[in-house]
C-alpha cells in the first residue's frame, strides 16, 4: 500500500518533503489502531487520530492539518475509498499572530553579518520578497536581468509570478553566476551536469537536464545520489544551511527578536507599504490569493501600535 502511495505521488508530482511528510502520518494513523489494516477503518477512526493529535499530542493547526490531508490523500487517492463528512474532529487552534518585522537597520545589521553565498541568497529574499524555498530552488533562467526582474516559478498555490530583482544585486548576481558556471562545466567534463527538471521535461527535451538555463542559481557544493532515481546530480543548496546561517547573524547582529529567514519576507511586504506603495501591488508580489492575507503587514507602519499616537506623549 506504501509503494502504491509513493507511486501515485511521483505521478501528482509531489515534492520529496511532502512524500515523507504523508508517509510518517499515514504509518503514524496504522500504529495508533494496533496496526489495523486502512481499508477496514473510516471517519471514526480517522476522528479519533486527529483528535488525538490535538488534545494530547498539542500539535499546531497546520500539523494537524499535514495529517488530515494525508489521510484524505491516502483514502481518496490510493485506496480509491469515499470518506463520508468527518464531524467532531477536536480541531487544533491556530493563534492569531502578527508577524516579526525587522527594521530597515536591523535588516542591514543582519545582512552585514552574513558572507558569500548565504548572503547573497538572504538579500534576494528580503530584496524580493521570496520565501526560503523559492530562493533556494531559483534557476539561471528565470533571473532576467535585461528586465530586472525574477520569475518565480511554482510559487505556494502553484503560481507563478514576477518579483523585482533589487539593481544593487545585479554584479554580486552575475559574479556568483559565473563561478556557477564553470563549476557546471566541471560537472558536464566529468560526465555529469544534469540536473532535475519538473515534471516529464527531462523525457520529453532530453537535451535540457544538462542545458545551463535549467540549472540551479544555488547550487550544492557537492553532487548525491537522488533519492527516488539513484542518479548522482547535483541538487540545489540545502534550506537548513541558510536558516542556521541567519540565526547566528541575528544574534551577532544583536537583533533582540525571533527572526528567521521568512522574516526578510516579512520586512520586504513591510518596507513596501511604508515607502507608499498600494497594498495590492504588495499582494501581487508576494503571491498572495487574499488580500486580507496582506493586511497583516499595516500592523508596523512607520508610527506602529495601528498608527494610535499614545496618551502619554500627548
Amino acid at each position: 500500500m506504501l509503494d502504491e502511495a509513493r507511486r501515485v505521488m511521483h505521478l501528482r508530482r509531489f515534492s520529496l518533503s511532502t512524500e515523507k511528510s504523508y508517509l510518517y502520518y499515514v504509518r503514524y494513523f496504522i500504529h495508533f489502531h494496533g496496526r489495523r489494516q486502512p481499508q477496514r477503518m473510516g471517519a471514526p477512526e480517522i476522528i479519533a487520530f486527529l483528535s488525538y493529535l490535538a488534545e494530547k499530542k498539542n500539535v499546531a493547526a497546520s500539523t494537524q492539518n499535514v495529517a488530515f490531508n494525508a489521510l484524505l490523500f491516502l483514502y481518496r487517492d490510493v485506496l480509491n475509498m469515499t470518506l463520508p463528512p468527518l464531524e467532531n474532529v477536536v480541531r487544533a487552534r491556530r493563534p492569531a499572530r502578527v508577524p516579526v518585522v525587522f527594521s530597515k537597520s536591523e535588516v542591514a545589521q543582519l545582512l552585514g553579518a552574513l558572507s558569500g553565498t548565504h548572503r547573497l541568497l538572504a538579500s534576494l529574499l528580503y530584496g524580493s520578497g521570496l520565501r526560503l524555498m523559492e530562493g533556494v530552488r531559483l534557476r539561471v533562467k528565470d533571473v532576467d536581468f535585461e528586465y530586472s526582474q525574477i520569475t518565480i516559478r511554482d510559487g505556494k498555490g502553484q503560481k507563478d509570478r514576477y518579483v523585482p530583482l533589487p539593481s544593487s544585486l545585479v554584479l554580486p548576481l552575475r559574479e556568483h553566476l559565473e563561478t556557477v558556471r564553470e563549476l557546471h562545466r566541471r560537472d558536464l567534463k566529468q560526465g555529469f551536469g544534469e540536473v532535475l527538471l519538473p515534471h516529464a521535461l527531462a523525457r520529453k527535451y532530453r537535451a535540457a537536464p544538462r542545458d545551463w538555463a535549467w540549472q540551479w542559481v544555488f547550487p550544492s557544493h557537492k553532487r548525491s545520489l537522488d533519492p527516488r532515481t539513484q542518479s548522482e546530480r547535483r541538487h540545489h543548496i540545502l534550506e537548513d544551511g541558510l536558516q542556521r546561517a541567519v540565526k547566528k547573524a541575528i544574534a551577532q547582529a544583536e537583533i533582540d527578536k525571533a527572526g528567521s529567514c521568512h522574516t526578510l519576507r516579512h520586512s520586504f511586504a513591510t518596507h513596501l507599504l511604508e515607502n507608499g506603495y498600494d497594498i495590492r501591488t504588495v499582494q501581487e508580489l508576494l503571491g498572495h490569493k487574499d488580500v486580507r492575507t496582506t493586511m497583516i503587514y499595516t500592523h508596523v507602519l512607520a508610527r506602529g501600535g495601528l498608527a494610535v499616537k499614545s496618551p502619554l506623549d500627548l
